[in-house]
């Protein structure tokens, strides 16, 4: 057995006993070596071997959100918008989360093989969230085949979870159109030269970025106008099931779920 103790910022430098080797090379040799190490951090304790990696404690949850069927709203998209909100800015007694708009995608094909990726969320409306994609990709055409889709949110920082079930629609070409003229000109441009989930040879996608960009720049040098691709747009996830969740100390999370119910919403509360 061999402990090695990180501090908190992992700095290799204070691995003990001294190791020869420099710690931008230590750590693949640990995942790779055939005898068993202990690395322990304050954060969790790693049992690491040639097979398998033990995760054997973690931080307890302890938050100060009190997640019932009584204190949330009616709606579920309000409920969502509140704490959104709350994550996106922070409040006087919790932190601001930095990415609250990242979400866990899951989709699968009419047979039921899953996959799952990380998007971002770029709308909530009265119907539901919205992000936006190349409809070309793999996540596009399993929704085209199967067309429910599964969201996560994780926020760390103020121990929360969003988790929402639901069926999948594309947005209208005109929403489409006035996010794409939202975005930044080398997102704009990405859209038409990547071809998404495809296999693309080493240098061909700055390739083909410099043939769009060339394509779309005007006769003085600046940047013309780069229209939506037909084969770029949003979908939206209509939800039918909403869950909140706030960790709590020994496991035992709070955890609210809606599911819709006609045009209302039926809210429970589920065991941790």
């Amino acid at each position: 057995m061999y402990d090695a103790t990180f501090p908190r910022d992992g700095d290799l430098s204070l691995l003990t006993p001294p190791h020869p080797m420099t710690a931008s090379r230590l750590l693949p040799v640990l995942v790779r070596t055939t005898f068993h190490r202990r690395i322990t951090s304050r954060a969790m304790d790693l049992d690491i071997s040639q097979s398998k990696i033990m995760i054997t404690s973690h931080n307890q949850y302890s938050s100060s959100t009190q997640l019932s069927p009584s204190t949330v709203l009616p709606s579920p998209l309000d409920q969502f918008r509140t704490w959104f909100a709350a994550a996106a800015s922070g409040t006087e007694t919790t932190p601001r989360v930095p990415e609250p708009e990242a979400m866990s995608l899951a989709t699968s094909t009419a047979a039921g093989v899953p996959s799952v990726r990380v998007v971002l969320l770029k709308q909530v409306d009265d119907k539901g969230f919205v992000f936006y994609t190349n409809y070309n990709s793999r996540k596009s055409g399993e929704l085209a085949e199967n067309p429910v889709a599964a969201l996560a949110f994780h926020w760390k920082e103020v121990q929360r979870q969003v988790r929402v079930v639901g069926i999948v629609e594309k947005v209208s070409a005109e929403e489409s159109t006035a996010y794409y003229k939202s975005r930044p000109a080398g997102s704009r441009i990405g859209a038409w030269a990547s071809p998404q989930s495809q296999i693309i040879g080493e240098g061909e996608l700055q390739k083909r970025v410099d043939e769009v960009a060339a394509k779309y720049r005007s006769e003085d040098g600046k940047e013309a106008d780069i229209p939506r691709p037909e084969f770029w747009g949003g979908w939206r996830v209509v939800p039918t099931e909403v869950e909140f969740w706030a960790g709590k100390q020994s496991r035992l999370h709070d955890r609210v779920r809606y599911l819709r119910d006609g045009d209302s919403w039926k809210i429970e509360r589920l065991a941790p």
